[in-house]
């Protein structure tokens, strides 16, 4: 019988009802003529490109063909060789916004703004003193437009001058008294998001004021944090908030949000102490739209799928655990996907080639429900033979930025848990990479050891992956199945068939 090995991350509030965690995997579709109807591939890998400054990277932009990172204090231009100069200094640890006008750059740090005329290639922070400070900001037909800080004001700039505010220049967004958190500008529009309602403005073209609020284009959802706002797919993405509770993921459908999280990724986040900290960016690769929500006081990353609609994790994996993924923010820059690191100055390129994250293990990990939904009888089954259909006889790259810690029926290299241990004082790069199989008969809350298979040495690519005798079902009559792996190899999982036979017990 086919083994629903396939599907997204879903990890129920009770495990005993769902416990199909993802992590480093995400699905594809194949609309037709495939083997099956969709596949698991593993997810990006990081590829240094360049270390600017020494980090972390809280911001990156682009503008007329070279690419601005803010890393630590610095703010750097990265030209097409990856060189980078140091234009200027800011203030703040935290989280960047930045916008462009096409000739000056502005960089908001909460409070302070900075900015940077590529023409004159002057740097300066905004020293107007009627300028109130700035937590996010856009372009809009000329104007940069910002929100002030712990307040429910949004502001303009001078026309194309962003060194200049006029004391007059600002508007309330008095839809509702909750403060403004975020802001951006989408088809010529700018959404502000307050604490539990969202405004829409547009340009009136007004003599005093040029910005209007849209009538009708009031929601009464909010945003819990500022820099989860992000723009994708035609539409924005945000983590929201409103006066019944928070952690809901939603996505822009015209004027209004649409909730995009499933109940188990609220679950999760609603258990974070601080949502308000989470930062997202999207980016689009291989016809895929990715919205990448990170929760760094929580240490975990979400990302959401616009091709599938589901969710998986992507993660580190540091001292055998998994950790937040090592990005902070991304750009789209000299036809690379560069995401700039949380931990130092490193810009990375995402490569669906590469198989770890620079220089650490990339882990990816399925669990998965061994019946297919409404097949268990609860009665005991013999489990014989589980066949996994995958990619094999794949190469191992020789630059892959990892040495392997895995020897054929190697010392102690995994825990009964699957964690990853460095044991070997003497890695040594083993020809068949493997796969790590262990289950849980109590609906996932305790584990079996864990049982290794080969994938195939280097052009085995009619290698069968097999673990036989898997035993029968206890307690609960009911199975997990978790299969991981670390091999900096191709992954393609089209499908898993278990062999079984049911009882009467």
């Amino acid at each position: 019988m086919h083994t629903p090995i396939l599907g997204s991350s879903y990890v129920a509030r009770s495990v005993n009802a769902a416990d199909n965690r993802m992590v480093n995997l995400f699905p594809e579709i194949v609309p037709e003529g495939g083997k099956e109807p969709g596949f698991l591939q593993r997810a990006p890998g990081l590829r240094k490109l360049c270390t600017v400054g020494t980090g972390p990277i809280r911001g990156e932009w682009q503008m007329n063909g070279i690419a601005y990172v803010v890393s630590g204090s610095g703010f750097y231009s990265v030209n097409t060789n990856w060189v980078s100069t140091l234009l200027g200094t800011v203030m703040g640890i935290g989280p960047v916004s930045i916008s462009d006008n096409g000739t000056q750059i502005f960089i908001a740090t909460n409070p302070e703004g900075y900015i940077y005329n590529a023409s004159t290639e002057v740097f300066a922070q905004i020293t107007d003193p009627d300028f109130p400070g700035a937590v996010t900001v856009g372009f809009l037909d000329g104007y940069f437009v910002f929100n002030e800080p712990d307040s429910q004001r949004v502001w303009v700039t001078q026309l194309l001058d962003g060194t200049s505010v006029d004391p007059l220049d600002f508007a309330s967004a008095e839809g509702s008294p909750d403060g403004l958190v975020s802001l951006i500008v989408d088809h010529r529009e700018a959404w502000l998001f307050g604490t539990s309602s969202i405004e829409v403005w547009y340009n009136a073209g007004g003599a005093d004021f040029p910005l209007q609020r849209i009538q009708g284009a009031f929601n009464e959802i909010g945003c819990v944090a500022p820099y989860s706002v992000a723009k994708m797919d035609n539409g924005l993405f945000w983590l929201g908030a409103d006066a019944r509770g928070q952690g809901i993921v939603y996505r822009s459908n015209g004027y209004t949000g649409t909730r995009i999280s499933t109940h188990a990724v609220e679950w999760q986040i609603q258990q974070y102490q601080n949502m308000s900290d989470a930062i997202a960016y999207t980016y689009q690769q291989d016809g895929h739209s990715f919205y990448v929500l990170i929760f760094p006081s929580a240490n975990t990353t979400w990302v959401y799928d616009v091709a599938t609609q589901a969710w998986h994790e992507r993660a580190g994996w540091v001292d055998g655990q998994f950790t937040r993924h090592p990005s902070n923010c991304q750009v789209s820059f000299n036809n690379e996907i560069v995401v700039g690191s949380y931990n130092n100055g490193n810009l990375y390129a995402f490569d669906l080639d590469v198989y770890s994250d620079y220089d650490q293990i990339q882990r990816w990990l399925r669990s998965w429900r061994a019946l297919p939904t409404g097949q268990n009888n609860l009665k005991r089954t013999s489990q014989h033979t589980l066949q996994l259909d995958a990619q094999a006889g794949h190469y191992l790259p020789s630059d892959a930025g990892v040495e392997l810690l895995i020897t054929e029926g190697g010392d102690n290299l995994l825990t009964e848990a699957g964690d990853f241990l460095a044991a070997s004082t003497t890695p040594a790069v083993n020809p068949e990479p493997q796969f790590m199989l262990r289950w849980s008969d109590d609906g996932g809350h305790t584990w079996s050891n864990s049982h290794w298979a080969g994938g195939g040495a280097i052009g085995a690519y009619g290698r069968r992956i097999f673990w036989r005798r898997l035993g029968m079902t206890l307690k609960l009559r009911d199975r997990v199945y978790e299969l991981s792996g670390t091999d900096p190899i191709k992954i393609a999982i089209m499908g898993a068939e278990l062999v079984m036979s049911p009882t009467n017990a």
